[in-house]
């Protein structure tokens, strides 16, 4: 299988594993919040549906990407993964992020008493266990790709929209879970229901800083991006070290979803070398053929051999 089918393979199953952990944990969640009546649990328990919700569209987003070319869309439809994507950044900072502040908002207009707390804990921690396998899946496809990227540079720079969203979604879902755990406790501890307000308060906030983060990088996407930085240079290289190019002129890449579109412009030895029109074009067709064999996301390649820049 080729690196990029792995690549691919394993960003599905990151995000089949998220779906797996957020069902689990919102039926728990909500039985729980049920029975305890806590407003952290609530809005935590609403989270976890949205996420339900949100992987599905990337899941749909992944399907639609694959879709063949056709004469409606002759470079496929790889940028539909960037929409839902990008439809779910805006999902999770509404849903997520606004349902969580007014929760907290109207707690701390009306504080209620907590029933049963114990149980809110047991499945708080239940759902940070849960979670936790989510993100190591997360982790284990974006390691992939990252090489020796700090995670930061990598979310700056990742063109993979799908393990962009499911990355920050178990980065707000473990760090929200923290606060709520934390949240439920104090207030189990003092007495004070104020704590459980506080806790709805900060994952709310949460939820918003990390929705709009990943809305910024899905944009970049979506108004359209090249490859990744590090793959640019290796297809410039690769190129210009080619035994049939003498010289690179320039080389656009554009990235739509997992696949690129390549246009360059180079001059060939077999034009110093005074060749006719069918060396020139087989030269073309060996350098194209080598692209392909080497970088197997290149999906449409557009080569003009010229004499000047």
């Amino acid at each position: 299988m080729s690196h990029h089918g792995e690549n691919k393979s394993s960003s599905l199953r990151a995000v089949l594993l998220a779906l797996g952990a957020n069902f689990a944990i919102f039926v728990c969640k909500l039985g729980a919040a049920l029975f305890t009546g806590s407003g952290s649990m609530l809005s935590e328990a609403v989270h976890s549906l949205a996420d339900c919700g949100n992987q599905g569209l990337v899941l749909l987003g992944l399907r639609q990407a694959r879709r063949p070319a056709s004469i409606e869309h002759p470079l496929g439809e790889g940028a539909a993964l960037y929409f839902w994507s990008f439809l779910v950044a805006m999902l999770l900072f509404s849903v997520g992020g606004v349902v969580s502040l007014y929760e907290g908002f109207s707690k701390l207009r009306y504080p209620e008493p907590l029933h049963q707390p114990w149980l809110a804990i047991l499945v708080l921690v239940f759902a940070i266990g849960a979670e936790s396998i989510s993100m190591h899946g997360a982790l284990h496809a974006i390691n992939k790709t990252r090489g020796n990227m700090p995670l930061w540079r990598w979310f700056r720079v990742s063109r993979s929209s799908e393990l962009l969203v499911i990355f920050g979604e178990d980065i707000a879902a473990l760090t929200g879970l923290s606060f709520a755990l934390i949240a439920v406790s104090a207030t189990v501890l003092t007495g004070n229901p104020l704590f459980d307000a506080i806790g709805s308060l900060a994952i709310g906030g949460l939820l918003v800083i990390v929705a709009v983060l990943v809305a910024i990088e899905v944009k970049a996407l979506l108004v359209g991006s090249s490859a990744e930085p590090a793959m640019r240079t290796e297809i410039r290289t690769f190129i210009e070290s080619h035994a049939e190019v003498s010289k690179l002129y320039h080389m656009i890449t554009l990235q739509l979803g997992p696949d690129i579109v390549l246009a360059t412009k180079a001059r060939m030895k077999v034009m110093d070398a005074g060749g006719d029109a069918r060396a020139l074009v087989d030269a073309v067709n060996r350098v194209e053929r080598d692209l392909r064999q080497r970088f197997t996301q290149i999906r449409w390649s557009f080569f003009e051999a010229d004499d000047a820049d």
